[in-house]
């Protein structure tokens, strides 16, 4: 396979737009219409705009903040900044200012590159307070009368200063090389300020080589993408951005996820990354609109759903009878749920949280192949993904080829190979917990079956994933709410859900006062944990701290356990100790009530 032979992203990168020339790469909406630009055309754009910046004083080695939605720009920023040797440093859109300063800083970015007015505003507040950063180059054009630290550039007209002589720049970047790192992405890791994962090249390039051959068999010629996940996250930035160009594949940009129905009929990809809230979602909507209609749609519906998983979960032949009417219903039902998503799916492959065998069987069972994967960042971020053609939905996929993984005394997954991580920057600590001769130790425990599969078990890091495969550490959250003078233990809830909710224990000595103080008498005590008025004395703690977090931290419901507490003698006495462990099982019934 090339991607073997390819020395860089960038090797591979321009030896692909030479020999794929006028075939379209990427493709955006503008003006109610889809425009595309040929390869050609995105090589002449990375080779200007990476001499821009060389002509702005970037240098190998330099760091360079790429802050903007999904665009054809992204990848033309992320190219042109790695082609010349210098490290590109993806960041969120969502970022508040403080986010924006914390990187600015802890990556000693010289410059950055930007996309619209409000983001540019937004990182222009925290670049003016770092002398390191010189230079913001901003896709639309941007007026600032206030003086600034930064120099500000308009990607047009920085761009066209610059010649398009691809092979002649192209040649002068042949000194980066595989083990070069091609990009920092900061994680929220398990707590503190957010860790910056140094990826290299040949870690990305050995992640697209083990996807690639995992449809190998679905063809690897002909391929279209359709990229909405946020291409700051390493799980796009490889699988969505990285991977489609070692194959040649088309680049298809979402408007947005309301918009994502009506692209995915106008793009018709081949290929999707998903995160698995996004197929749960889609599975509420479709079995509804299915009852909805009722009578005999329904029923071939849920015929159509009843033989899929008969032969792909029970691995259970069918009838001659059942023979036919599969063969119907594939005609009639599967192909006009297939049309919804383009009507060319080869595979929907599923990371960045775990996905429910249900679900996967659902969409399997219509015809929709949804491949779960498992990665962390600090692995490039892909480690396995499910073949196609022999799906283990109970586990997280087979491991790349040219990985070393074994299952440690503790249960504890471990990695090597050219797709660890170099370290975190400027963080030898961290680095030295984490990378121990040689060996990832990912903090999930798990198997290894005999046939290569991952099945994930357990975490040993306590760290909660969403369902958009963000990572929240439990213990700073509940740290911070044990701290207010009205709660006494605290435990976050959230794995593979939208949003964090919490399960509070109230301090007693508080309560008691709170309770004298509004007339709550001993007889009710025994109600005092449904009192409205309780409730919101408490919210307001919860409230003080919702300010000082994330949006992914935030507590968006929260319910008491007045179970931990013994009411005798009208004394309240709190009898017992919030344990993870113990919660789940105790109080599972009250967190998932309250999604």
């Amino acid at each position: 396979m090339a991607i073997q032979h390819w020395n860089s992203l960038t090797h591979m990168f321009f030896e692909q737009a030479l020999s794929l020339k006028d075939k379209p790469l990427l493709f955006a909406k503008q003006q109610n219409g889809w425009q595309s630009q040929s390869w050609t055309e995105v090589a002449e754009k990375v080779t200007r705009l990476g001499a821009a910046l060389r002509a702005i004083g970037i240098e190998k080695g330099d760091r360079v903040v790429i802050v903007s939605e999904n665009r054809p720009e992204w990848m033309i920023a992320d190219f042109a900044i790695m082609a010349i040797g210098a490290i590109s440093v993806p960041t969120y859109t969502t970022n508040t200012v403080s986010d924006h300063l914390h990187i600015i800083d802890n990556s000693g970015a010289k410059a950055a590159i930007v996309s619209t007015k409000n983001l540019a505003r937004n990182f222009l507040r925290a670049a003016h307070e770092c002398d390191d950063l010189l230079h913001t180059i901003v896709m639309e054009p941007l007026s600032i009368e206030q003086q600034l630290n930064v120099t500000l550039h308009e990607w047009d007209a920085i761009i066209n200063e610059q010649s398009a002589d691809i092979l002649g720049f192209r040649d002068g970047c042949k000194d980066v090389t595989r083990d070069d790192i091609a990009c920092i992405i900061y994680t929220s890791g398990t707590g503190g300020a957010p860790k910056g994962v140094m990826l290299h090249h040949g870690s990305l390039l050995h992640n697209a080589e083990g996807a690639s051959e995992i449809i190998e068999r679905l063809g690897l010629d002909g391929n279209a993408f359709l990229s909405f996940l946020p291409l700051s996250h390493a799980y796009e930035h490889t699988a969505g951005l990285c991977w489609p160009l070692t194959i040649g594949a088309e680049i298809w940009y979402a408007e947005s996820i309301e918009k994502l129905a009506a692209n995915m009929a106008e793009a018709r990809p081949t290929v999707m990354v998903v995160v698995p809230r996004l197929f749960e979602m889609l599975r509420t909507r479709i079995t509804r609109g299915v009852k909805a209609e009722g009578g005999m749609k329904a029923k071939m519906f849920d015929k159509a759903i009843a033989l899929g998983v008969k032969q792909l979960q029970h691995k259970e032949r069918l009838s001659l009878p059942e023979k036919i009417q599969d063969w119907f219903l594939s005609l009639t039902v599967r192909r006009k749920v297939q049309k919804q998503f383009g009507g060319r799916l080869k595979a929907l492959v599923s990371g960045g949280a775990p996905l429910s065998p249900d679900v996967g069987y659902f969409f399997a069972a219509l015809g929709l192949p949804l491949l779960q994967g498992y990665g962390q960042t600090e692995a490039g971020p892909v480690v396995s993904a499910n073949p196609p053609w022999a799906t283990k939905m109970h586990t997280v996929g087979k491991i790349f080829k040219n990985i070393d993984a074994k299952v440690a005394e503790d249960g504890e997954i471990l990695l090597k190979g050219e797709l660890v991580m170099k370290g975190y920057w400027r963080n030898e600590k961290a680095t030295a917990e984490t990378i121990k001769d040689g060996w990832l130790h990912t903090g999930d425990i798990g198997q290894i079956d005999d046939e290569g599969y991952l099945e994930l078990t357990d975490r040993k890091k306590d760290i909660i994933v969403n369902d958009k495969g963000d990572n929240v550490s439990p213990q700073r959250v509940e740290g911070l709410l044990a701290l207010e003078d009205e709660i006494a233990q605290a435990m976050i809830y959230g794995d593979q859900r939208p949003h964090m909710v919490a399960l509070l224990v109230p301090d007693a000595d508080w309560l008691v006062g709170w309770a004298k103080q509004h007339g709550k008498t001993a007889a009710r005590l025994e109600k005092l944990f449904d009192d409205k008025d309780l409730h919101k004395a408490i919210g307001a703690a919860v409230d003080r701290i919702n300010k000082r977090l994330s949006n992914i931290e935030k507590i968006r419901k929260f319910s008491l356990a007045k179970e931990a507490f013994t009411i005798e003698n009208a004394q309240m006495t709190p009898s017992l100790k919030l344990r993870r462990h113990v919660v789940k099982e105790v109080y599972k019934d009250t967190l998932e009530g309250m999604y």
